[in-house]
């Protein structure tokens, strides 16, 4: 197998991998459910990863990862308005995104909630996603206090946190009540950015 071809196969296993897990969850998505849906030997699958929990990292790291990053920090330009770009960041998240499907949540914190206190490597690597955000945030929100956009006695961390529990939140809320409730959050939180300023 080429190195090319060899590259094409692991990566289409990863992306067929990340649409079983997201719309069914880790567990409950098996390796011969990988391979039936990638068409892919049992011997492909082995040849690039040795098991189950290697191809979960690797779906983290390279397709979670990148794709999230461009949802969750990416999102955040810096144009002397943190509390609109945090908000703007949310709404897309909730309400624009085509990489998210509102009744299956977030891939990220669906895979938190079912791994990170299962298996110590996943959380780790989900650990530094969530880390990469909240520092985000947190930057956002520390720029707009040095320019006065933002009151000083923020804890700039702290609302990071908040703000992440919060999606994290309504993600699940999302699930069950659907676009409706994405549309009832925003309104709420566009009122408690306000308070920030």
């Amino acid at each position: 197998m080429s190195s090319k071809k060899a590259a094409a196969t692991r990566l289409n296993i990863l992306q067929k991998a990340f649409e079983l897990v997201y719309q069914n969850g880790y567990r409950t998505t098996s390796v011969d459910e990988i391979i039936a849906t990638t068409q892919v030997t049992k011997g492909a699958f082995f040849y690039h990863f040795k098991n189950k929990d290697e191809m979960g990292l690797a779906m983290i790291n390279e397709v979670m990862q990148p794709g999230m990053r461009k949802s969750l920090i990416e999102a955040l330009p810096s144009n002397g308005n943190p509390t609109e770009e945090i908000y703007n960041m949310m709404e897309s998240l909730l309400l624009k995104d085509p990489f998210f499907i509102i009744k299956y949540g977030c891939p990220a914190i669906n895979m938190v909630e079912e791994m990170a206190s299962y298996n110590e490597a996943f959380n780790k690597a989900l650990s530094q996603l969530v880390i990469q955000w909240e520092e985000a945030i947190t930057t956002t929100l520390e720029k707009g206090k040095t320019i006065g956009k933002i009151n000083p006695d923020t804890n700039p961390k702290e609302v990071a946190q908040y703000i992440i529990s919060g999606y994290g939140g309504i993600r699940n809320l999302g699930k069950i009540h659907g676009k409706p409730s994405y549309i009832n959050y925003l309104s709420q939180f566009k009122k408690y950015l306000n308070t920030l300023k």
